[in-house]
């Protein structure tokens, strides 16, 4: 009989799943770190929610594990690279909680429109200050939407129907999708300038640390409230202190925070600041919800093989998977490829096709559809695993399709990924060599042939004599060790290709030493 650990507090409907089902079950909740590696090895799934922390140490010990599942979405308290390197699988349960976050969302923009947290303690205090809680109406007022995936155009939506005017930034939000959601779609320095309230839905990656800063608190209009109920991290919390103070920001409301528990913040000391620890997901519905589906995929997992929201492996039978499994790493790296160079060109993703030619026409697609997806996404967003990629392109209006080929070219299999902005089409494609290695052999139409590497310089220039002396000089001279060199073109004098794997990350510096290289069109870091 398998056997499953709970170190966090459940549902109790989640512990009768797995009883029903067969799986023998112990709640333990409270455990130390140490506690938790003593017994961990007993058990072969662990079913957690945020207080465990399933760290290297952890899962060093647990020899038996094969499965740790989070009620919830964010597994920050899971190291899930040393899962990967140990075989153990990591579920979540994406989309438990996006209703109850979104009313969290709502209900702050209430409280610090009307003031009701303070208004409440001078009620109670016997003050009666009419005078002093003067409010805002949210009625016809804008609303500035900072990410408009699942979360978000639940927020839309509640907010359209509260009559507010709704200006959603989103890089893959596309004007279909904005007109279905009754939203205008807007840039950040739009929403900056002419909203009323903000509110945040977005992943916090390095591209939108700190995005709300004192430059752009500085934009925006004088009175603005501000709510995040997403990430900490996502506001400066200093520059948001100091504007919250000179009144350029009239209130705030926080669920989250960038240091938590937080247990001191010097916005604790004003008034005009609504703070709640973390509450997003936290309604009776929501920890039901993902207290069921946690129970019901560790379940699924262990007595039938089946993978559901696993962040780190795909959801494939077990008949399919030896067959599947090079393909799946071929789709996951070249949908990072083409999701990296998108970012890069900061376009908004419109449609995506994924073409199977040869072999590849055969085989079972949706898997291999699901883990392009979320490779390509994964550069944008947080949290994207190949079970939810799909919702999330969707969810952003973003029109995926496919097409399969019995025909054999120059590869007796092939992949292709060609995605669709408003600044044009871009195209990768790859197959397979030897014992199922993933290669990559066209970028844009144009032929190459090159390994995957962890960091890899991809650079777009013209073909003309001396570009090859002059960039690898500009690397030599930055200490940039070349590991392989790869050329393509279109034609002779045309646009060309130059995929240089190097032994790590080129600096910023560097890269913009190559940018300003005559011929060069574009330079840009992939990690795979």
């Amino acid at each position: 009989m398998v056997k499953v650990l709970i170190s966090d507090k459940l549902s109790p409907a989640a512990i009768e799943i797995f009883k029903n089902r067969g799986v023998e079950v112990d709640v333990k909740t409270g455990l130390t770190p140490a506690e938790l590696r003593e017994i961990i090895g007993q058990y072969d799934g662990l079913a957690i929610r945020s207080a465990t922390k399933v760290t290297k140490e952890v899962l060093d010990v647990a020899t038996n594990l094969k499965v740790v599942g989070r009620a919830g979405i964010g597994v920050d308290n899971v190291d899930v690279k040393s899962a990967t390197s140990r075989g153990v699988v990591v579920m979540n349960t994406p989309n438990g909680n996006a209703i109850t976050t979104a009313e969290h969302a709502i209900a702050m923009i209430f409280a610090t429109a009307r003031q009701l947290p303070e208004a409440t303690i001078s009620t109670k205090a016997g003050k009666w200050e009419k005078n002093r809680f003067m409010g805002v109406e949210v009625t016809g007022k804008i609303l500035g939407l900072i990410g408009c995936g699942n979360i978000g155009s639940i927020v839309a939506d509640r907010a359209v129907g509260l009559k507010m005017k709704v200006l959603a930034y989103d890089p893959f939000l596309t004007e279909a999708r904005a007109v279905e959601l009754g939203v205008e779609k807007a840039d950040l320095e739009t929403i900056f300038a002419k909203a009323d309230f903000i509110t945040l839905h977005t992943p916090l990656i390095e591209a939108t640390r700190n995005l709300i800063s004192a430059e752009a608190i500085a934009k925006m209009k004088k009175g603005v409230r501000i709510i995040n109920c997403a990430r900490g991290g996502l506001v400066d919390e200093k520059a948001l202190y100091e504007a919250l103070k000179s009144g350029h920001v009239a209130a705030a409301g926080l669920d989250v925070f960038e240091v938590e528990p937080a247990k001191e913040n010097p916005l604790f000391e004003l008034e005009n600041v609504v703070c709640t620890p973390h509450l997003g997901a936290s309604t009776s519905e929501a920890q039901e919800n993902v207290a069921l589906q946690v129970a019901e995929q560790i379940s699924d997992f262990l007595l039938t093989g089946s993978v559901t929201n696993a962040l780190n492996m795909p959801s494939v039978t077990a008949e399919e998977a030896p067959r599947l499994r090079p393909y799946m790493e071929l789709a996951r790296l070249l949908g990072g490829f083409a999701g990296q160079m998108t970012q890069a060109q900061d376009g908004t993703i419109q449609r995506i096709l994924i073409e199977y030619e040869g072999a590849a026409s055969l085989l079972n697609h949706r898997p291999l559809n699901a883990t392009a997806l979320a490779g390509l996404l994964t550069p944008v967003m947080d949290g994207v695993n190949m079970v939810n990629a799909p919702v999330l392109a969707r969810d952003h209006g973003i029109e995926v399709s496919e097409a399969s080929h019995d025909r054999t070219g120059d590869y007796q299999t092939l992949l292709r990924i060609t995605v669709t902005t408003e600044k044009g089409t871009r195209s990768v494609a790859g197959t397979l060599i030897g014992n199922g290695k993933p290669r990559l052999v066209e970028i844009k139409g144009i032929k190459v042939e090159a390994d995957f590497a962890p960091h890899m310089l991809y650079v777009t220039n013209k073909d003309k004599p001396g570009f090859i002396g002059r960039f690898g000089t500009t690397l030599a001279e930055a200490g940039v060790n070349i590991a392989t060199f790869h050329l393509g073109r279109a034609a002779e004098g045309e646009d060309a290709i130059c995929l240089v794997s190097t032994d790590g990350e080129t600096p910023e510096a560097v890269l913009q030493a190559v940018r300003a290289l005559p011929l060069v069109m574009q330079a840009t870091n992939l990690a795979f």
